[in-house]
């Protein structure tokens, strides 16, 4: 734990690897949410 919070509060390098990393994820868990959105609109019709 002590590790990640250094990371993250200690310089800010490894503050702007996490914050790009958790925007990856919140891009492609939301892209991968718009195509079950749109393949289920198509099943259904």
């Amino acid at each position: 734990m002590k590790l990640w919070l250094d990371l993250l509060f200690g310089n800010p390098v490894g503050l702007l690897s996490m914050i790009v990393v958790f925007s990856t994820i919140i891009i492609i868990g939301y892209m991968a949410w718009m195509f079950v959105k749109k393949s289920g609109e198509k099943s259904h019709q």
